[in-house]
């Protein structure tokens, strides 16, 4: 089951944004699912909650510079 609320979702995003600023670096999946893990309260809702915001777009990766959105089954 996906984070519970708006609320951490928002905060996660913020996090994200934070950390982006602050390296300049594209993030790696490793530190999406770091920054997921740090909200989750279970490795079942960190897999879960990443599945969820690749699978809906919200999180894109990318591959030899270009934008791709997962496929998650």
């Amino acid at each position: 089951m996906p984070l519970k609320s708006v609320a951490q979702i928002e905060n996660l995003e913020k996090y994200m944004t934070k950390r982006r600023k602050i390296s300049k670096a594209p993030l790696c999946l490793g530190d999406l699912i770091l920054a997921v893990s740090s909200y989750a309260d279970s490795q079942e809702e960190t897999v879960a909650t990443v599945a969820d915001l690749l699978a809906s777009g919200r999180v894109r990766l990318m591959n030899e510079g270009r934008k791709i959105r997962a496929r998650v089954r």
